[in-house]
């Protein structure tokens, strides 16, 4: 059986209400240009999204094919054995050129009982963002389901939402059970639990180019919803010039940020687990088995095998990747807000 290699995937565009050409001229994707593209899905496992693969001798085959031949030199020996051929995260680029839906995801339990699926807790990256853009990220006083309820019935839902200016280099972790939505101007990368579990709760009162008001959950909603409220939605971490920093460790994922302008040698060998680069700037080279290169610009997102443990990366121009991989569950590190 041939070696296998750095992945990359062809994008699959969703086209959205809310979705604009901002994927284009901001991360260089090759987006129709009548289309309002909202979602960018790097690389998904989810049932009729699977991503194809786009370079080398795999080219054409889909993600959950190359789980089922290549298992735990694909994705980590503890990851099949967990998940076996459905492949744990999906890695998206967002363009919300108009406000998102404001919505939440239910947690494993409840995704298990109401749709026999993984919950959904992602993280945002803010890659770009317009001066005075906001997004949302839980409630902004004490909340329970009754105070929640009658804003909603008075149109006021508004009223009760935690709202942060943001800028390019912005983290957000939304654990399952959050309230949030993604507003106009922001261009992120996201990183979630293989799910597309959404209750919307409201969504600024438009419609459609037939005229109807896109569906909403409110029930479903109100079940999922964590009314806590916490001291800070936004996740603080340091950058070190080439070297790992931490963005964020939880059972789901770890996310790091390599901001780097010279060589960088990569040892995996402990994690048992692929990794997946997403290129937020710049333009750099993956060296692997001593000789083999694979290059990788700016908005591309890369599947590095658990099988390739020794990588070297070398800056083509300064460069920015969003490095990410499944911890060992058992001793993940601590989840920060």
């Amino acid at each position: 059986m041939n070696k296998l290699y750095p992945l990359i995937f062809n994008p699959i565009f969703k086209e959205k209400i809310w979705g604009g050409q901002n994927l284009k001229s901001t991360l260089n994707k090759n987006i129709p240009s009548e289309k309002n593209i909202g979602e960018s899905w790097e690389i998904s496992g989810i049932e009729g999204n699977n991503s194809v693969a786009s370079n080398g001798f795999l080219e054409g085959n889909e993600l959950n094919e190359l789980i089922e031949i290549y298992m735990g030199d694909l994705v980590g020996d503890r990851i099949y054995d967990k998940f076996g051929n459905e492949f744990p995260l999906l890695i998206k680029f967002i363009d919300a050129n108009k406000p998102l839906s404001v919505q939440v995801h239910p947690n494993d339990k409840l995704a298990k009982e109401k749709h026999n699926g993984y919950g959904k807790s992602e993280m945002w990256y803010v890659v770009d963002a317009k001066n005075e853009s906001e997004l949302i990220s839980g409630f902004n006083h004490e909340m329970d389901k009754a105070h929640f309820s009658n804003h909603l019935n008075k149109n006021k839902i508004t009223d009760i939402l935690n709202f942060e200016k943001v800028q390019a280099g912005d983290v957000f972790y939304i654990p399952a059970g959050r309230v949030h939505a993604i507003g106009e101007g922001i261009v992120l990368a996201e990183i979630q639990q293989t799910s597309d579990i959404t209750y919307r709760v409201y969504d600024w009162d438009r419609k459609d180019e037939t005229g109807k008001s896109r569906e909403l959950h409110v029930k479903e909603a109100t079940d999922a919803l964590d009314f806590k409220v916490y001291d800070t939605y936004k996740t603080d971490y340091p950058i070190t010039k080439n070297s790992n920093s931490k963005i964020i460790s939880t059972p789901y994922f770890e996310t790091n940020i390599l901001d780097f302008d010279q060589n960088i040698e990569k040892d995996y060998n402990l994690i048992d687990s692929f990794v997946i680069y997403m290129c937020i700037d710049g333009e750099f080279e993956l060296e692997y088995y001593e000789s083999e290169k694979q290059r990788i610009k700016k908005g591309e997102t890369v599947l590095i095998p658990s099988a390739i443990e020794h990588l070297t990366l070398t800056p083509v121009i300064p460069s920015k990747l969003l490095e990410i991989y499944i911890p060992d569950l058992e001793n993940a590190g601590n989840i920060k807000k």
